[in-house]
């Protein structure tokens, strides 16, 4: 257990590190900033190399919502969901602490001022979406998300090909939902900068738990109809 655990810290940390260090240090870079299409690729960049890297170790969840509808869905063990959340938090939080370390050493960087890739709704969303237009984003992507997961990692599905559509599958939500909330659909995504912001961010946060986890049980739900059940 302890194996997966650390797995899934360090596949977290890649995760927040990776997806949101591009769009606090490239996104917006002069002449040859990444924008929402990069931003959105490295996000599912992570995934899929984190899925190859410790998929056989820990199921590379590397997400609160991802491992309860994993748990809805009848393929993990509630016992194991306090351990994997913990792991995750922290790996979330340990990664934001790297990039705030890199960002502060440009001159004038402030986390607050940049936003420090949070999410957010209302003032807080890049598009200004109201608050139910992001938490209606939030449970849809998450719950999609979930039937791509369960999908791919179904024992009739074609092997070896899950990572990649999982990756191409968080890629395709950033394209969709970064001007509603900048992308969630992973509270511990969420904390981890969070904290760093602190204020509108950390008020906003339970939005960014609350989505992400009905979400992943909708879609663990509908999965279950449509798929017939623990395969």
């Amino acid at each position: 257990m302890m194996n997966k655990l650390v797995a899934e810290f360090f596949g977290t940390f890649w995760l927040v590190l990776g997806g949101c260090g591009s769009a606090v240090l490239a996104a917006a870079f002069p002449n040859v900033g990444i924008g929402l299409l990069g931003v959105s690729l490295a996000f599912g960049l992570t995934v899929l190399t984190m899925a190859f890297a410790i998929g056989h170790i820990s199921g590379c969840h590397l997400n609160p919502a991802v491992s309860v509808g994993l748990w809805a869905g009848g393929r993990f063990s509630a016992k194991d969901l306090p351990g994997y959340v913990i792991a995750q938090v922290l790996g979330a939080m340990a990664a934001a602490a790297v990039l705030f370390v890199i960002a502060s050493g440009k001159p004038g960087f402030d986390a607050v001022a940049s936003g420090f890739a949070c999410n957010g709704f209302a003032e807080h969303s890049p598009g200004h979406y109201s608050m139910v237009a992001a938490l209606v984003c939030e449970v849809v992507m998450t719950a999609m998300f979930l039937i791509v997961i369960l999908g791919a990692t179904d024992s009739r599905a074609p092997k070896g090909f899950a990572p990649i559509a999982i990756g191409l599958c968080l890629t395709l939500i950033h394209l969709v939902s970064i001007p509603v909330t900048n992308t969630s659909v992973n509270p511990a995504r969420s904390t981890g900068v969070a904290i760093f912001v602190g204020g509108w961010a950390i008020q906003q946060l339970w939005a960014f738990w609350l989505a992400p986890i009905v979400g992943a049980v909708v879609g663990a739900v509908v999965y279950r109809v449509i798929g017939g059940g623990e395969k």
